[in-house]
């Protein structure tokens, strides 16, 4: 076989080979979600000796960059020693971030959203055995021209008390990758979109570009007739 010949079957190979690597490495950036965090978590009202309530989302997540499309677990656990009474998971949807479907879950109603929100679903999680866990798998889009909040909160089954909650959490980048399939986000990092003049995020509506927890809280107390829940208070305003 001659040399040049060889040179050639070599290029090809080594081409191939690349291709390989790089094929391999988007699809582990796709995949990652790491470990899961109780980031931005809080106890609000006081649970039933022997439960201790949390949840939990996974500290990376990837969007795609063609349909924004995301895919999230959203974990609510006992940590206590007894069995819980029949609770319930919501999850919620800030900003750029936008909850498609939970599995096994109901949508709230557009008119019951909190203010600020774009987008909730409500799990009947049951009761939940003491050192035991249960996992909803959260379909979700992700506009990366904005910043994305999330809000996981545990109540009782009547919607009447909430034990914990987790958020309004950001995802996001300070490093776009606008050029990738995937652009990986982290949990608690507000999302810095890749586009001119991206030192300054858009606004997403009057006043919500800073969604502190208290004012999400008092929104979702107003909405108490939904069943909706939220820590916190609106600080009064001056007169």
């Amino acid at each position: 076989m001659s040399s040049r010949h060889t040179t050639t079957i070599a290029g090809s190979l080594l081409t191939a080979s690349f291709s390989a690597v790089m094929i391999l490495s988007f699809t582990a950036v796709a995949d990652d979600t790491g470990p899961e965090s109780g980031k931005g978590g809080k106890a609000v009202d006081e649970a039933p000796a022997g439960v201790r309530l949390t949840t939990e989302l996974p500290e990376r997540i990837s969007v795609d960059n063609s349909s924004e499309k995301a895919s999230i677990t959203a974990t609510v656990k006992n940590g206590g020693s007894k069995e819980s009474d029949s609770i319930r998971l919501l999850v919620v949807g800030f900003d750029g971030l936008r909850v498609k479907n939970v599995e096994g879950c109901t949508a709230i109603a557009a008119k019951d959203l909190p203010e600020g929100s774009n987008s909730g679903f409500s799990c009947a999680v049951g009761k939940l055995a003491a050192d035991a866990s249960k996992s909803y798998d959260v379909d979700a889009t992700f506009d990366l021209g904005k910043t994305g909040k999330i809000c996981l909160p545990v109540q009782d089954a009547a919607g009447k008390k909430t034990f914990w909650q987790q958020g309004p959490v950001p995802f996001g980048t300070t490093n776009p990758s606008p050029n990738a399939p995937a652009t990986p986000l982290l949990l608690g990092t507000d999302n810095q979109p890749a586009a001119p003049g991206g030192d300054e995020l858009p606004r997403t509506g009057a006043g919500d570009d800073v969604l502190p927890l208290g004012a999400a809280g008092a929104a979702l107390l107003a909405a108490g007739a939904a069943g909706l829940w939220w820590t916190g208070r609106r600080r009064p305003r001056p007169s």
